[in-house]
């Protein structure tokens, strides 16, 4: 169900935030609601960690694998880059 809001944002805000969520092929309220989702979201970890509000606000963005070893995938980047 969904719910209106109002808000009250800075228009030089608004206009960037339109421009953006146009960019990217979405709605402002969808942006909106991605973000609020994306920090209200709970974590087993993440809150005992000292994550900088960059790096927290991309989590979530990429689901791996259980299997998924990063160490690998890093290790193999790093030679093909080198390699060629």
């Amino acid at each position: 169900m969904n719910t209106k809001l109002t808000l009250n944002i800075d228009k030089s805000t608004v206009e960037r935030a339109k421009e953006y969520a146009y960019k990217n092929g979405k709605s402002l309220s969808k942006l909106v609601e991605s973000y609020l989702k994306l920090v209200t979201q709970k974590t087993k970890d993440a809150d005992d960690l000292d994550i900088s509000p960059n790096v927290r606000a991309l989590m979530g963005s990429f689901k791996a694998s259980k299997d998924f070893d990063y160490k690998e995938e890093l290790a193999n980047a790093i030679a093909e880059k080198h390699l060629k």
